[in-house]
Formats: structure tokens, C-alpha cells, sequence
């Protein structure tokens, strides 16, 4: 299934139906037969320039001002990023109640070379690491944005 139709579905689905979310756009993809990672859901909604409004994602049309998908890490960071925790080549980052998604979001689209990934619940994202050097590199220059 090539990123081309999967995109296409994303248009129909988000043209159709009210769409909150990544997860729950995720989950739509998913009953379609495309499995998804959210980073790979991420690029796909920045591709798309879908903007994400009180009403859940539309297709940008230029005509009306909505909420941007995305928005500088830095930013999302100093707002909702309420700790991070080291573990290895692993980081824990804590965030505020329904902020891990933008905030991962906003992380993988800068695509930081010492980040593999991401994986974002409701509030805390993991962050993987090749190694424990770049998950500390990673998680000063997060504590750095916190300031």
C-alpha cells in the first residue's frame, strides 16, 4: 500500500467524518489496512498541510484561520513538557494531560539525528535513542527548552 493511497484515505477520511485526533485517525487507517506509526502519521498530516481546528483536522484551504498542525518544538516544549527521565538509550518525558502527541509531533518533524523514534500516549511520550550518549544530548537540549 503506497504512501500516496494512504494519504488520499486521509483526505476522504478527515473530508468525511470529524476527526479529533491522531489516534482516532490512526485507528481509522487501520480498519482500512494501513498500519501506521504515529511519526509516520506526523509527516503525513504536515505533508498534507491538514490544519487541526475545534471541530478536528480539515484540509487547509487557505480561507480561514485554524490552529497550524504543527508549531516549533521549542514552543510545545516550555509549555507542556512537565519532566524528562533518562533510562539508558531511552528518555521518559512527561507532559501535560493530552499534550504527548503534539509535543512527539513537533519533536519528530524537526527530526532530530539522535532520535530512531517516538511513541506518544496522552501524557508521556518515549523517546528512543541509538545510544545513551544521544539520549543524553536529547534530553539536555529538551531541559534547555523547559527554561
Amino acid at each position: 500500500m503506497s504512501k500516496l493511497s494512504r494519504q488520499n484515505l486521509i483526505l476522504d477520511l478527515v473530508q468525511q467524518e470529524t476527526v479529533a485526533n491522531q489516534e482516532q485517525l490512526r485507528k481509522l487507517l487501520l480498519r482500512q489496512g494501513f498500519d501506521v506509526t504515529q511519526a509516520t502519521l506526523s509527516r503525513d498530516i504536515n505533508e498534507l498541510a491538514l490544519v487541526k481546528t475545534p471541530g478536528g483536522y480539515s484540509v487547509s484551504r487557505g480561507d480561514h484561520q485554524a490552529e497550524p498542525s504543527f508549531h516549533s518544538a521549542g514552543r510545545l516544549v516550555r509549555e507542556f513538557v512537565i519532566e524528562v527521565r533518562e533510562a539508558q538509550n531511552l528518555l521518559v518525558i512527561k507532559t501535560a494531560t493530552g499534550s504527548a502527541q503534539p509535543v512527539a509531533a513537533a519533536i519528530d518533524s524537526d527530526g532530530w539525528p539522535e532520535i530512531v523514534g517516538t511513541v506518544a500516549g496522552d501524557d508521556t511520550i518515549l523517546v528512543i535513542s541509538q545510544n545513551k550518549k544521544n539520549a543524553n544530548r536529547v534530553s539536555l537540549r529538551i531541559k534547555g527548552m523547559m527554561q
